[in-house]
Protein backbone atom coordinates (compact mmCIF):
# COMPACT_ATOMS: atom_id res chain seq x y z
CA UNK A 1 0.00 0.00 0.00
CA UNK A 2 1.46 3.46 -0.88
CA UNK A 3 1.44 5.97 1.36
CA UNK A 4 -0.75 7.69 -0.82
CA UNK A 5 -3.11 5.22 -0.77
CA UNK A 6 -2.75 5.09 2.80
CA UNK A 7 -3.56 8.41 3.20
CA UNK A 8 -6.42 8.22 1.14
CA UNK A 9 -7.86 5.65 3.54
CA UNK A 10 -6.53 7.70 6.79
CA UNK A 11 -9.23 10.61 5.07
CA UNK A 12 -11.88 8.25 4.57
CA UNK A 13 -12.12 6.67 7.80
CA UNK A 14 -11.56 10.05 9.72
CA UNK A 15 -14.63 11.60 8.35
CA UNK A 16 -17.11 10.39 11.19
CA UNK A 17 -14.76 12.08 13.85
CA UNK A 18 -14.60 14.90 11.24
CA UNK A 19 -18.52 14.69 11.79
CA UNK A 20 -18.59 13.89 15.54
CA UNK A 21 -15.74 17.27 15.70
CA UNK A 22 -17.93 19.64 14.08
CA UNK A 23 -21.18 18.71 16.12
CA UNK A 24 -18.76 18.97 19.23
CA UNK A 25 -18.10 22.93 17.55
CA UNK A 26 -21.21 23.59 17.43
CA UNK A 27 -21.97 23.28 20.90
CA UNK A 28 -18.75 24.68 22.86
CA UNK A 29 -18.83 28.37 24.25
CA UNK A 30 -15.65 28.86 23.04
CA UNK A 31 -13.32 26.18 19.96
CA UNK A 32 -9.83 27.09 21.64
CA UNK A 33 -6.87 25.08 21.75
CA UNK A 34 -7.79 22.55 24.74
CA UNK A 35 -10.99 21.74 23.12
CA UNK A 36 -9.65 21.63 19.85
CA UNK A 37 -6.21 18.96 21.37
CA UNK A 38 -8.98 16.84 23.07
CA UNK A 39 -10.79 15.64 20.85
CA UNK A 40 -7.90 15.25 17.98
CA UNK A 41 -6.41 13.00 20.86
CA UNK A 42 -9.50 11.66 21.63
CA UNK A 43 -10.49 10.61 18.03
CA UNK A 44 -6.91 10.49 16.43
CA UNK A 45 -5.95 7.81 19.63
CA UNK A 46 -8.88 5.66 18.74
CA UNK A 47 -8.62 5.59 15.74
CA UNK A 48 -5.18 4.84 15.74
CA UNK A 49 -5.95 1.64 17.92
CA UNK A 50 -8.30 -0.19 16.31
CA UNK A 51 -7.28 -0.60 13.01
CA UNK A 52 -4.18 -1.82 15.34
CA UNK A 53 -6.14 -4.66 16.96
CA UNK A 54 -7.95 -5.48 14.13
CA UNK A 55 -4.50 -6.16 12.46
CA UNK A 56 -3.58 -8.53 15.28
CA UNK A 57 -7.34 -10.27 14.69
CA UNK A 58 -6.51 -10.65 11.17
CA UNK A 59 -3.07 -12.12 11.47
CA UNK A 60 -4.63 -14.31 14.01
CA UNK A 61 -6.94 -15.73 11.07
CA UNK A 62 -4.81 -15.11 8.19
CA UNK A 63 -4.49 -19.10 7.27
CA UNK A 64 -7.74 -19.52 7.15
CA UNK A 65 -9.05 -16.49 5.38
CA UNK A 66 -5.78 -16.27 2.62
CA UNK A 67 -8.19 -17.25 -0.20
CA UNK A 68 -10.75 -15.10 0.03
CA UNK A 69 -8.86 -11.95 1.45
CA UNK A 70 -9.24 -9.89 -1.15
CA UNK A 71 -13.17 -11.00 -1.37
CA UNK A 72 -13.22 -10.22 2.42
CA UNK A 73 -11.50 -6.42 1.73
CA UNK A 74 -13.58 -5.76 -0.92
CA UNK A 75 -17.16 -6.52 1.16
CA UNK A 76 -15.58 -4.75 4.60
CA UNK A 77 -14.41 -1.54 3.07
CA UNK A 78 -17.79 -1.34 0.50
CA UNK A 79 -20.16 -2.42 3.81
CA UNK A 80 -18.18 0.76 5.92
CA UNK A 81 -18.57 2.79 3.26
CA UNK A 82 -21.96 2.30 2.35
CA UNK A 83 -23.17 2.64 5.71
CA UNK A 84 -21.27 6.24 5.77
CA UNK A 85 -23.00 7.02 2.67
CA UNK A 86 -26.38 5.90 4.37
CA UNK A 87 -25.72 8.25 7.28
CA UNK A 88 -24.86 10.80 5.10
CA UNK A 89 -28.33 10.62 3.29
CA UNK A 90 -30.63 10.12 6.16
CA UNK A 91 -32.50 12.84 6.79
CA UNK A 92 -32.18 11.90 10.60
CA UNK A 93 -28.23 12.04 9.85
CA UNK A 94 -28.17 15.20 12.38
CA UNK A 95 -29.13 13.51 15.20
CA UNK A 96 -26.39 10.62 15.29
CA UNK A 97 -23.68 13.11 15.85
CA UNK A 98 -23.71 13.92 19.47
CA UNK A 99 -25.54 16.83 19.18
CA UNK A 100 -27.81 16.46 22.05
CA UNK A 101 -27.94 18.59 25.49
CA UNK A 102 -24.56 17.21 26.34
CA UNK A 103 -22.95 17.66 23.03
CA UNK A 104 -20.62 20.25 24.42
CA UNK A 105 -19.36 17.63 27.00
CA UNK A 106 -15.61 17.48 26.66
CA UNK A 107 -15.94 14.36 29.32
CA UNK A 108 -14.35 11.28 29.57
CA UNK A 109 -17.59 9.27 29.57
CA UNK A 110 -18.95 10.73 26.80
CA UNK A 111 -15.52 11.46 24.31
CA UNK A 112 -14.40 7.60 25.35
CA UNK A 113 -17.98 6.59 23.87
CA UNK A 114 -17.64 8.64 20.97
CA UNK A 115 -14.21 8.01 19.76
CA UNK A 116 -15.02 4.01 20.21
CA UNK A 117 -18.27 4.61 18.16
CA UNK A 118 -16.57 6.63 15.22
CA UNK A 119 -13.52 4.25 15.26
CA UNK A 120 -15.41 0.67 15.00
CA UNK A 121 -14.85 1.06 11.63
CA UNK A 122 -10.98 1.30 11.49
CA UNK A 123 -11.07 -1.85 13.50
CA UNK A 124 -12.31 -3.51 10.13
CA UNK A 125 -10.39 -1.92 8.11
CA UNK A 126 -6.93 -2.97 10.59
CA UNK A 127 -8.19 -7.03 9.90
CA UNK A 128 -7.98 -5.95 5.97
CA UNK A 129 -4.88 -4.28 6.64
CA UNK A 130 -3.86 -7.65 8.20
CA UNK A 131 -5.01 -9.42 4.64
CA UNK A 132 -2.39 -7.43 2.39
CA UNK A 133 1.19 -7.71 1.68
CA UNK A 134 2.88 -4.95 1.53
CA UNK A 135 1.14 -2.81 4.82
CA UNK A 136 3.32 -1.61 7.36
CA UNK A 137 0.77 -1.27 10.11
CA UNK A 138 3.37 0.84 12.85
CA UNK A 139 3.65 3.25 9.50
CA UNK A 140 -0.74 3.01 8.57
CA UNK A 141 -1.51 3.31 12.42
CA UNK A 142 0.81 6.43 13.18
CA UNK A 143 -0.42 7.55 9.77
CA UNK A 144 -4.53 7.42 10.36
CA UNK A 145 -4.03 8.91 14.34
CA UNK A 146 -2.44 11.69 13.12
CA UNK A 147 -4.67 12.34 10.58
CA UNK A 148 -7.45 11.82 12.22
CA UNK A 149 -5.99 13.95 15.27
CA UNK A 150 -5.44 17.16 12.60
CA UNK A 151 -9.09 16.22 11.02
CA UNK A 152 -10.85 16.04 14.68
CA UNK A 153 -9.51 19.58 15.41
CA UNK A 154 -10.33 21.58 12.68
CA UNK A 155 -14.08 19.95 12.76
CA UNK A 156 -13.58 21.52 15.97
CA UNK A 157 -13.21 24.70 14.97
CA UNK A 158 -15.17 24.23 11.74
CA UNK A 159 -18.10 23.77 14.04
CA UNK A 160 -18.03 26.47 16.25
CA UNK A 161 -17.54 28.85 12.95
CA UNK A 162 -19.50 27.13 10.35
CA UNK A 163 -22.24 24.88 12.06
CA UNK A 164 -23.28 21.29 10.55
CA UNK A 165 -23.43 21.71 7.05
CA UNK A 166 -20.40 19.97 6.07
CA UNK A 167 -21.13 16.79 8.64
CA UNK A 168 -22.79 14.72 5.63
CA UNK A 169 -20.79 15.76 3.19
CA UNK A 170 -17.87 14.24 5.08
CA UNK A 171 -19.55 11.36 6.27
CA UNK A 172 -20.52 11.23 2.02
CA UNK A 173 -16.78 11.80 1.32
CA UNK A 174 -15.09 9.26 3.53
CA UNK A 175 -17.31 6.48 2.27
CA UNK A 176 -17.14 6.63 -1.48
CA UNK A 177 -13.16 6.48 -0.57
CA UNK A 178 -13.63 3.54 1.68
CA UNK A 179 -15.99 1.55 -1.67
CA UNK A 180 -13.12 2.68 -3.85
CA UNK A 181 -10.46 1.70 -2.04
CA UNK A 182 -11.80 -1.83 -1.38
CA UNK A 183 -13.20 -2.03 -4.96
CA UNK A 184 -9.25 -1.21 -6.27
CA UNK A 185 -8.31 -4.25 -4.09
CA UNK A 186 -10.59 -6.46 -5.47
CA UNK A 187 -9.69 -5.27 -9.28
CA UNK A 188 -6.07 -5.76 -8.11
CA UNK A 189 -5.86 -9.03 -6.72
CA UNK A 190 -8.10 -10.52 -10.05
CA UNK A 191 -6.00 -8.59 -12.58
CA UNK A 192 -8.39 -6.65 -13.82
CA UNK A 193 -5.82 -3.42 -13.04
CA UNK A 194 -2.80 -2.68 -11.62
CA UNK A 195 -1.83 0.01 -10.08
Amino acid sequence: MTIFELFIVAVGLSMDAFAVAVCKGLAVKKAGIKQMALAGLWFGGFQGLMPLIGYFLGTTFEAYITKFDHWIAFVLLGLIGANMIKEALSKDGDDDCGCDGKAGSMAVKEMFTLAVATSIDALAVGVTFALLPDVNIGAAVGFIGAITFVLSAIGIKIGNIFGVKFKSKAELAGGIILILMGLKILLEHLGIINF
